[in-house]
């Protein structure tokens, strides 16, 4: 039965949930509906965005379903479903591979200056020691790592693998720009065959073009593992570097995206602070917030 989208449903929050679809659920699906909106309202507060990836290793994690590619198809299929009848809301997921370029547009000028407002930012790390990147092989968790590293405005790159020869060389064009700092990148990835060897062929890569960078692996680590016991894969035998792996490490791997979100806020934020002057940062946002309101005098003057 296909329901207008005028109709809908306020949930214990106020917030409004669209109804497109009346669908009676299985008991069992029920079970897993009830747990899975427990964590996504829950991320909700903490303002936090998860992929489907994220909810269902969280899923895992707390031993409500097995670790297995059925599940996951299963799990996709009832949160579409619970989309369409409005017991979830649909920005409580993101999709990060389908985001369109809108162009951006006014209203008139007062909105600009608005907009202006909330963009104009001073380059906070101006005599910083330090020019710090953070570099994840995963785009899933983007919305994750995006209110850390805008916050304390660290560029982020989403490599997706071992990066092509174009990115690598624009990515060390980008660090020869703040010569005299020390340069760091800080790395998120995969605990499997690849995704340890990014640290090496990262830094190695940028040294042949002249960088000298430090690439410190912030996660996924083995002290992380075995801390936070994400849920476990099997290693990639068909990787050309499984077998170094599995005489170290055994079958086994675990991906980044396994651990909590509010553990890789936590984990970016300690390492970012540890490579900034945190007074000397302050102060240029202190100088941000007296020429913003030059923006606002000179609206008031318009």
């Amino acid at each position: 039965m296909h329901l207008s989208k005028i109709n809908k449903i306020k949930s214990g929050k106020q917030k409004m949930k669209e109804i497109f679809r009346e669908i009676n659920f299985q008991k069992k699906n029920l079970y897993l509906l009830e747990k899975m909106k427990e964590i996504l309202e829950g991320y909700e507060e903490q303002e936090i965005k998860v992929t489907l990836r994220q909810l269902y290793y969280q899923l895992v994690a707390r031993d409500i379903i097995p670790n297995a590619i059925k599940e996951y198809a299963k799990l996709s299929g009832l949160l579409t479903n619970a989309r369409y009848t409005g017991d979830v809301d649909w920005t409580a997921i993101e999709d990060r591979t389908r985001i369109p370029k809108i162009p951006t547009t006014f209203e008139d000028v007062d909105e600009l200056i608005e907009n202006a407002k909330r963009c104009y930012k001073l380059n906070r790390w101006e005599g910083q020691e330090y020019y710090v990147e953070l570099w994840t092989e995963k785009d899933a968790i983007s919305s994750v790592i995006s209110p850390i590293t805008n916050s304390y405005q660290v560029p982020v790159s989403v490599n997706r693998g071992y990066s092509s020869a174009s990115s690598m060389y624009d990515s060390a064009q980008r660090f020869l720009e703040h010569d005299g700092k020390i340069k760091i990148i800080l790395y998120l990835g995969d605990h499997d065959p690849s995704g340890l060897d990014m640290d090496r062929d990262i830094q190695n890569r940028l040294e042949e073009f002249g960088v000298d960078v430090e690439v410190v692996r912030i996660g996924l680590t083995t002290e992380q593992i075995n801390q936070y016991s994400p849920p476990p894969n099997p290693a990639k035998i068909t990787d050309p570097r499984a077998k170094g792996y599995i005489s170290e490490y055994g079958e086994t791997s675990w991906e980044v995206d396994a651990i909590k979100p509010e553990v890789l806020q936590e984990l970016i934020e300690r390492f970012i602070l540890k490579y900034l002057d945190l007074e000397r940062f302050e102060q240029v946002e202190q100088k941000e917030q007296k020429e913003i309101q030059e923006l606002e005098k000179w609206k008031e003057k318009k």
